[in-house]
């Protein structure tokens, strides 16, 4: 659904993507992180066709950033970090404005305003203005508006945030909900914790760059991640591990993060082996975690090799 080839963009002084290549499958929710300055805004902006490349391509459904970028607005929807509201009007006219500022005819317009207000649990806020919204319903408000078009391609910048627990909850709920729909989205937020809950997939994006140079899964059917503690520690802990075939995340002394099978005779095996060579296993459980283990091991070996 997206396809991302060589990508180049450059501000006056600063290269803020280099060489940037990855492909996100349909009917995904893909986590777009990094630290603050890396360059994950202006790949949004690159992706939903508002800035072009210096080099490189980007294809959304086929249709090529730099040569269709209307009919690409037409199939997507975009959520900035900071998006603004038209406080004076109505949740159905904010609504409406954006269906047909997308194109959609009047007879079909009051129909799609009805159907994303109740996606977004607007339906009894539909006559209350838009500066009367909380801060959560306001994000609600402004989702509805990207999605009022039935999009294919959903860009979310920073949606959680100042959103309360039970906000980032619903909207978690939410982007499910959007995915099983058919929709494709991209979200980029600093909170990993509430990525876990609906990402299949992770684009680390460090100094312009993808660490690891493509997406990353998140979730796998057949394995997990599981953390061993030693109570003594053993400094030959990562080698035994990787001698025994276990691909290892992390590790030090007294402890490692590993990425193994979901079996669970495999799993008692490995404790078997690891009690018989000696190591004084404390514990073995899996780790809840597993998408900011996985960005730290990333980062933390890119920044090794640099």
């Amino acid at each position: 659904m997206i396809e991302v080839r060589d990508l180049v963009f450059e501000y006056p002084a600063k290269r803020a993507l280099d060489g940037v290549s990855f492909a996100v499958a349909p009917q995904t929710i893909t986590a777009l992180v990094g630290p603050n300055g890396a360059g994950k805004t202006t790949l949004l902006r690159c992706l939903a066709a508002l800035e072009m490349p210096y080099s490189g391509s980007v294809a959304i459904g086929g249709l090529d950033t730099r040569e269709a970028p209307r009919k690409i607005h037409e199939k997507l929807g975009y959520l900035p970090d900071f998006f603004g509201l038209y406080d004076d009007l109505s949740v159905r006219r904010c609504l409406l404005y954006a269906a047909r500022a997308h194109g959609l005819a009047p007879a079909l317009a009051n129909a799609a305003v009805e159907k994303a207000a109740a996606r977004v649990g607007l339906m009894d806020r539909l006559e209350s203005k838009a500066g009367e919204l909380s801060r959560g319903l306001r994000q609600r408000l402004a989702i509805g508006q990207a999605i009022v078009h039935e999009p294919k391609v959903v860009l979310l910048d920073e949606p959680a945030a100042g959103l309360d627990p039970q906000a980032r909850r619903d909207l978690s709920m939410l982007l499910i909900a959007l995915r099983d729909a058919g929709m494709t989205l991209v979200v980029s937020s600093h909170i990993l914790a509430e990525l876990e809950d609906y990402c299949s997939e992770m684009i680390i994006i460090d100094n312009g760059h993808v660490v690891g140079g493509k997406p990353i899964a998140v979730k796998d059917v057949e394995r997990a991640h599981y953390a061993i503690e030693l109570a003594t520690a053993r400094a030959d802990l990562r080698e035994f591990l990787a001698a025994a075939g276990v691909d290892v995340v992390e590790a030090d002394d007294h402890r490692a993060l590993i990425a193994f099978t979901r079996n669970p005779g495999a799993r008692a095996k490995l404790i078997r082996d690891l009690v018989g060579a000696g190591f004084e296993v404390a514990s073995f459980a899996a780790s809840g975690k597993a998408l900011e283990d996985t960005y730290f091991a990333q980062v933390g070996r890119a920044g090794e090799k640099a």
